[in-house]
């Protein structure tokens, strides 16, 4: 297969003292200078029953700071191969310093796994338990301002089988924000063809599988730009379906729906 988050701020005047005044206008001043974020996890395809990434603790690293550590709500197990198409689920959300994101850094456990054919197997992730999955976003938080940061998890590409049955993470992760979140969505029928959608701006490859309930796909992230899309039959007697789609930050661009033909 081919491939890929303001504070509340209480400001008061205190006419008690000189000494009090002093005091709730330093706070206000600390306060006001924090930025909310949410960190969502979502994922892409890949042709496994189940991908549980055992994510323990988040890092932001700000220009001129130092970093800062945050963990999830509920860290742990997490299977990745339920979020995709649109779904995510909040792994944070947080109050931070204002300042420029300059990198974002996963720490996984030892227990990652995954599911395939009904067999578990574990996945092997050395590199990331000891200094953890780095993400480069270049993205400014304003004071009083909330965020929407998305983590995409790329299970098809992050996963390698080296034989005998042994698997290991080699984590592909994108991450992005509200304004620099392009996607394309659509429906792909019919359902018994087991569709792949493809989208390449000639850089980079990005793919969805179709939900098999309603055949609903949506691919985020993407930069702008216009990109070529395939949607390629997963079984014989159906032909691919080609078009080019013009991808804008911050809007959803539907291609509607698309049928293929024997």
């Amino acid at each position: 297969m081919k491939r890929i988050i303001a504070s509340l701020v209480i400001a008061f005047v205190s006419l008690a003292t000189i000494s009090s005044c002093k005091k709730d206008k330093s706070t206000s001043s600390t306060s006001s200078q924090q930025a909310k974020v949410n960190l969502r996890l979502t994922d892409g395809p890949a042709s496994y029953d189940a991908v549980y990434l055992d994510l323990q603790q988040i890092e932001f690293k700000e220009e001129g700071r130092a970093t800062i550590m945050l963990y999830p709500y509920r860290p742990g197990l997490y299977d990745i191969l339920r979020f995709r198409n649109g779904l995510d689920t909040l792994l944070v959300n947080a109050t931070v310093p204002v300042g420029k994101i300059e990198q974002i850094r996963l720490i996984l456990g030892s227990n990652s796994y995954l599911v395939d054919g009904g067999v578990s197997h574990p996945l092997g992730t050395p590199s990331a338990q000891e200094s953890g999955v780095k993400l480069n976003l270049h993205q400014t938080l304003e004071a009083n301002v909330s965020y929407d940061i998305w983590l995409d998890f790329d299970a098809g590409k992050s996963i390698v089988k080296t034989g005998n049955d042994n698997y290991k993470l080699k984590p592909v992760i994108r991450a992005y924000s509200i304004i620099t979140n392009g996607r394309i969505e659509g429906y792909v029928f019919p359902l018994n063809a087991f569709a792949t959608v493809y989208v390449s701006n000639g850089v980079d490859e990005y793919a969805a599988i179709p939900s098999p309930v309603d055949g609903r796909f949506v691919i985020s992230g993407l930069p702008e730009g216009m990109y070529h899309m395939t949607v390629e039959p997963g079984v014989a007697g159906f032909l691919s379906y080609t078009t080019d789609v013009n991808v804008t930050f911050g809007a959803i661009t539907s291609v509607g729906t698309i049928t293929l033909v024997p």
